[in-house]
């Protein structure tokens, strides 16, 4: 009898929980509504249209949607297909074909692609090979996930590196729990495996978001920031994933080893557990035995793709050309195929190919490679198959249309203009340099509250609007600023990555914040030094 009044009673808790937390959620969103409703009827400040005050409201309710999330964040996404054309700020086809554009389609491919790396388990050999080359080492072995990791998110998610990585941790620091010495709990001395968690642990979420800010696909910030450039700046340059990469992944290396340095500098050197840790790795190795037909040519794939991405266009750096790119052979494929069109219109071909169309590509040829594997009834089973590929992250590509569509309303109705020329008596009073600092800390700290994909399509129209009001090159600005929103590490709802390994358990709130914080701090003059000596020189950004 005793036992079922507790259980009665802890029904009772739980569905008190529940109501409370629905009580919440509706407070939240009434409230968001009273004051996105309150920014749309107030008096129209004077130099902004009617239209851009409503959207102004419009994006206050997304924000706050976004950060408070009382409904899923995808569900917010689809906010301008109802707002927009009711409010008079566009109408639904334009803002309809927000959603779906290139960078959208970037993004899918390498998705997919992505995905056929984690379905024949190429990942975890490409992981396992790179912690065993660097050693096992408690400095060492942070080292090694951090590449691994950092590595593995220029080209998957930040999300899919880290639930990639989080596993083989674990597994490692399993075999450092067993019980201490005799001299170890005589003297109070904390086990191996406690010390060595949050360094490593953490060493997965930053080295994810790290890895992430060096190609354009690693990370949606960089791929939304560059759509909402080229579409919001009249006069945009091109940005190619291998310009990006070019430039970033230096910028990215720094960072990792800055952040080995910050989470081990209390760390021992060699231990006499190194045996058991290279041993564990050994039999994960064995375990996946010999690479497998599916692997190399999936491998082959994920080649392939980087190759066609990093050579599309002609590579320069400070003027120097490296390679000529692919991509100037169009105009003569075009003349072959026997197209009638000018010598400019031809020239004006390449543009017809970009980066999108080798994910694509890639991801489309996926599903025709057989993998070496058939099925019981002789069937030859692909690369891909749409039941894996159906399992894409969707709601991402929702919140990529969601911000696609705010940027375009913000050029639309001139708002991102006004808000440009409201800030630009503060910032041009700044020299460039510490105008981008500037920039950098607000979307770091701001990224630790919001969605990174949210902040960027809410400022970075902004961030466009001041550089044309100040005549300099919004690749200066923009850039830093899509950065700095990969460098948010302070707590769990910053970033994915974050929540991921805190939810593991082995790391305290204090821990990240303490780590986080000086990393953020960091941050800030690397990416102001980073603009400086390499994104400036290898986009060609003129002084």
């Amino acid at each position: 009898m005793e036992g079922s009044t507790d259980s009665v009673s802890r029904d009772a808790q739980h569905d008190h929980s529940n109501h409370e937390n629905r009580t919440s959620k509706t407070v939240v969103l009434l409230s968001i509504l009273a004051v996105s409703a309150g920014l749309m009827f107030l008096p129209t400040p004077e130099g902004m249209r009617p239209e851009g005050q409503r959207l102004v409201g419009v994006a206050v309710l997304m924000a706050g949607l976004w950060v408070a999330q009382p409904i899923p964040m995808a569900a917010t996404s689809l906010l301008p297909l109802v707002c927009f054309p009711l409010l008079g700020i566009q109408s639904a086809g334009v803002v309809s074909r927000s959603y779906i554009n290139d960078s959208v389609f970037l993004y899918l491919g390498g998705f997919i692609i992505a995905m056929g790396i984690e379905r024949w388990n190429l990942h975890r050999r490409m992981a396992l090979n790179m912690v065993r080359l660097v050693g096992v080492q408690p400095k060492r072995l942070v080292l090694g996930f951090l590449l691994a990791t950092g590595g593995l998110s220029m080209w998957i998610s930040n999300t899919a590196s880290t639930l990639l990585m989080l596993p083989i941790a674990l597994a490692l620091l399993t075999t450092l729990d067993d019980e201490h010495s005799a001299k170890q709990d005589q003297t109070g001395e904390q086990s191996l495996s406690d010390r060595l968690s949050a360094p490593l642990l953490l060493a997965i979420a930053y080295s994810a978001s790290i890895g992430g800010m060096t190609t354009i696909i690693g990370t949606p910030t960089n791929n939304a920031a560059v759509a909402i450039y080229e579409e919001r700046v009249a006069d945009a340059q091109p940005i190619s994933v291998a310009q990006w990469m070019i430039a970033c992944a230096p910028i990215g290396l720094v960072y990792l080893l800055i952040a080995w340095y910050v989470l081990t500098r209390n760390l021992p050197g060699a231990t006499s557990r190194d045996g058991e840790l290279k041993a564990e790795l050994s039999r994960r190795l064995i375990d996946l035995g010999k690479p497998s037909t599916a692997e190399i040519r999936m491998l082959s794939i994920f080649a392939l793709t980087a190759a066609l991405w990093i050579f599309r266009k002609p590579i320069h750096v400070g003027g120097f050309p490296l390679t000529p790119g692919w991509v100037t052979w169009i105009p003569e494929w075009f003349q072959w195929l026997g197209t009638s069109l000018s010598a400019e219109e031809l020239s004006k071909l390449e543009e017809f190919v970009n980066d999108s169309s080798v994910s694509m590509t890639m991801a489309v040829l996926m599903f025709c490679v057989p993998s070496g594997i058939r099925e019981a009834d002789g069937r030859v089973v692909p690369l891909m198959n749409w039941k894996t590929a159906s399992n894409l992250p969707w709601d991402i590509m929702l919140l990529f249309g969601g911000g696609f569509a705010l940027a375009k309303a913000f050029d639309t109705t001139q708002l991102s203009v006004w808000m440009g020329e409201a800030l630009t008596g503060p910032l041009q009073q700044m020299p460039p340099w510490l105008m981008i600092g500037v920039v950098c800390l607000l979307m770091t700290f701001l990224t630790e509250f919001t969605s990174n994909v949210a902040t960027v399509s809410t400022l970075m129209p902004t961030l466009c609007a001041i550089c044309v009001a100040l005549k300099i090159d919004a690749r200066l600005l923009f850039i830093p600023a899509a950065l700095a929103t990969s460098c948010a590490f302070m707590l769990p709802i910053a970033t994915p990555p974050n929540a991921i390994v805190f939810g593991s358990g082995r790391i305290s709130m204090g821990q990240m914040v303490r780590y986080g914080i000086i990393l953020n701090l960091i941050g800030v003059p690397l990416l102001v030094l980073g603009t400086w000596l390499l994104i400036k020189p290898v986009m060609e950004i003129p002084s």
